[in-house]
């Protein structure tokens, strides 16, 4: 019997455990084996016959819903964003309650607004909070009460109708439902003055707090969701494609192997395939990390969404869709993602033990005074005050505060973090793998060394060079021509596919290449201190042209990547907070050890592809380390999605950024080891917020059972309690970076290629 794959979509996940949950009950499935990723909202199912309908139906039997994705085509065509519903309605939820509980809370807290009868106004109000702001949670609640688990969603929903139903009892059976009633602050006194107390407004903004938490996570997890989309996307839209002799346009989709395709210089290869006709070069980077563009000709392979950066091209398409090398990138992504172990919630974790011991201390309460002989009414305080004392209002502001103040510092200084499943790794981390092209180096292309022979001055040799290069479209072409501000014109301008150019310039005739074709085309000697120079940039990397007038080479240039000013010091950093750096590129080895030499990283490893980056991740992973990762391009999106914490830089691509966990805006490598301080500091706030929220509750279940502690007091408490957290949540704001280097720091230049 055949196996077969098949991805679903799921929905009404509202923590880690009902991910497993699912991942239980798909794999009861004879034949299934089954993963499910909370943060991806997918179940990944590989099956022997087994009907995606039965899938469907066993995910549904758990309590949620399942199914089949739409298909990626559609993401070439111009249509407008659709609206998230899930992120739609809790936006709406949140904005309806907090309306509808601002003056609730306000009528609670402050006596002079308590008109006669305003607590039947309070009552009027909280309901449909209670009942349809919270609703998501009692759901929850009931789904997992069904499945004998309890979570952040049990509490809540058990403090909300608690602080509820004991507002409808002393409303309809105690003293509150009579005009004139005001709130009484008596912090200690009788028990059966609790009957006498409203806490609508306990129910009405723990509602509102967890839902602006739960509004806040899930736009998060939305947000990082879009990294096969953005990969989609690097993609040409249409193509130009010749048939039957005659050329129109049409979208990419309908391409077809075997197809002829027309590429101007400029523009996106549609798809891959194999040059048929023309020459030019083709900048690859965006999907190889190489800066240096690859010289094509008739037979050469190109690959999909690289971009023609010289002349006409004729090529013809060997494969589409799926089968490309940007589908196949994608895929790589995609299957980094599923496999990545999701951080369950702190709060969860802690919930999933709280939760009971609080409900079985508050029918232990309810039943001791029972037992003891008290009035009803003391026992029911008692039980009520210890589930109102234990309601997880600072729970659920612990994360979400500390990670909005964190994210919103983070904005400030350029860093961009994901979400609080991110945070834990940052502490964990050992080991920091960066990408070497546009992340340790500039990305561009520049001028790095300039050799003259004897009797020729740089600014001779540049001012030659660029006038001849001028009418070169070819990267290198123009990191030699912006060098130079105002070039003499010149004439008769001829371009040597792979070689070089030649021009008349001021009168004489002016060559521009590479050494071999110089010596072969030309019948021109390098001199031998000249050739030494340039063999020792080429090991390092770098390309280099030799320049030539009236017979005889006049000099050298050499065009490369640069290291980032800071970047030395940035590893150096990276090296305090306890990381291990390495060096992974696609370059060469020269090029990659130059880089490497230069910032002080030991374990380099060059020639690497995407798929080997990711093993290379991976491997590490399996070593017992934890690994960061750190790039830039589309080539490192995988990686950066396997990794346990992936570092973007944000002036790299869409698909590196939404892969990854934290984004470096201003791309300068010196601000990771403040984005991992940043993150360590934040994950720390959290820890705190959650221990003391615990610790002022805890302190006081005891008192609450012992029918001493006036249910007002545990409203009390917990305000307390979130303002402590809220506070030690804006300690964040006072978050610095440390010292920059000074402006006057000389740049480290070395002739690296990629």
């Amino acid at each position: 019997m055949s196996t077969a794959d098949v991805e679903l979509d799921i929905t009404g996940m509202t923590c880690a455990s009902c991910a497993a949950r699912i991942e239980r009950k798909l794999n009861k499935l004879p034949g299934v084996e089954a993963t499910v990723n909370f943060a991806t909202e997918r179940a990944h199912v590989r099956s022997e016959g087994v009907p995606v309908e039965q899938l469907v139906a066993a995910v549904e039997a758990a309590g949620y819903a399942a199914a089949v994705p739409a298909p990626p085509a559609s993401m070439h065509e111009d249509q407008p964003t659709t609206t998230d519903p899930e992120l739609t309605s809790w936006r709406q939820r949140l904005i309806i309650s907090a309306a509808l509980s601002a003056p609730v809370a306000l009528m609670s807290m402050i006596p002079a607004l308590q008109f006669t009868n305003w607590q039947w106004l309070a009552l009027t109000l909280t309901a449909p909070v209670v009942a349809w702001g919270a609703w998501p949670f009692h759901r929850a609640a009931a789904i997992n009460a069904r499945h004998g688990a309890a979570t952040m969603d049990t509490l809540i929903s058990v403090g909300v109708i608690a602080a509820f139903g004991w507002s409808l009892y002393a409303l309809f059976f105690g003293g509150a439902g009579m005009p004139g009633m005001t709130m009484s602050f008596q912090l200690f006194g009788p028990p059966q003055a609790g009957g006498h107390e409203l806490y609508l407004e306990v129910a009405a903004l723990v509602t509102v707090f967890i839902l602006a938490g739960r509004y806040m996570e899930t736009r998060a997890k939305r947000q990082s969701g879009e990294a096969l989309r953005a990969l989609l996307e690097l993609g040409a839209k249409d193509a130009a494609v010749v048939r039957d002799g005659v050329e129109r346009r049409i979208p990419v989709d309908q391409l077809a192997v075997g197809d002829t395709v027309v590429v101007r210089p400029g523009e996106k290869i549609p798809s891959d395939g194999v040059v048929v006709e023309g020459a030019s070069a083709v900048d690859e980077s965006m999907l190889t990390g190489e800066s240096v563009p690859v010289e094509v000709g008739p037979g050469a392979s190109v690959v999909g969404a690289t971009v023609n950066a010289g002349g006409r091209l004729l090529v013809r398409v060997t494969r589409v869709g799926a089968d490309t090398e940007l589908a196949r990138i994608a895929k790589l992504v995609e299957d980094a993602q599923t496999g990545k172990a999701e951080v369950q919630r702190l709060a969860d974790r802690v919930s999933a033990i709280f939760v009971p011991i609080v409900i079985g201390l508050a029918i232990l309460a309810f039943i001791g005074w029972a037992l003891s002989g008290a009035p009803l009414e003391i026992a029911f305080t008692a039980a009520v005050t210890t589930l109102i004392i234990a309601c997880p209002c600072a729970l659920g502001l612990a994360t979400p505060t500390a990670l909005l103040v964190g994210t919103g510092r983070g904005s400030q200084l350029g860093i961009l973090i994901r979400g609080p499943q991110v945070l834990e790794h940052t502490r964990r981390v050992d080991t920091i793998v960066l990408d070497k092209t546009g992340t340790v180096t500039e990305g561009a292309m520049s001028i790095s060394a300039v050799h003259p022979t004897e009797g020729v001055s740089e600014q001779e040799l540049l001012r030659i060079a660029a006038s001849a290069e001028h009418g070169s479209e070819h990267p290198i072409a123009r990191a030699i021509v912006d060098a130079v501000p105002a070039p003499p014109a010149a004439e008769d301008f001829l371009a040597h596919a792979g070689q070089g150019v030649q021009a008349i310039v001021e009168g004489r005739l002016v060559v521009a290449g590479r050494a071999g074709w110089l010596a072969e085309q030309w019948a021109m000697r390098v001199p031998a201190d000249l050739t030494a120079r340039i063999a020792a940039d080429e090991a390092a990397g770098a390309t280099v042209i030799v320049v030539a007038w009236d017979g005889e080479p006049r000099g050298a240039i050499s065009v490369a990547d640069t290291v980032k000013p800071h970047s030395a010091e940035a590893i150096t950093r990276l090296r305090k907070l306890g990381l291990t750096p390495i060096l992974l590129t696609g370059d060469n080895a020269g090029a990659a050890y130059a880089v490497a030499a230069a910032v002080g990283i030991d374990d380099v490893r060059s020639g690497m592809t995407p798929a080997g980056k990711l093993d290379a991740i991976r491997d590490l992973q399996e070593r017992g380390q934890v690994v960061a990762m750190v790039g830039d391009g589309v080539n490192d999106a995988a990686a950066l999605a396997a990794a346990d914490l992936g570092i973007a830089m944000g002036t790299g691509t869409d698909a590196a950024i939404t892969a990854s966990d934290l984004t470096i805006v201003s791309g300068d490598l010196l601000v990771v080891p403040d984005a991992i301080r940043l993150a360590r500091r934040t994950l720390g706030t959290i820890k705190g917020n959650l221990f003391w929220a615990f610790a002022y509750n805890v302190a006081a279940i005891p008192i609450a059972m012992a029918a001493l502690l006036n249910p007002i007091v545990a409203a009390a408490a917990m305000a307390f309690s979130s303002v402590f957290v809220v506070t030690n949540s804006l300690r964040l704001r006072r978050f610095r970076p440390l010292p920059g280097i000074p402006a006057a720091t000389p740049v480290i230049r070395q002739t690296v290629a990629a």
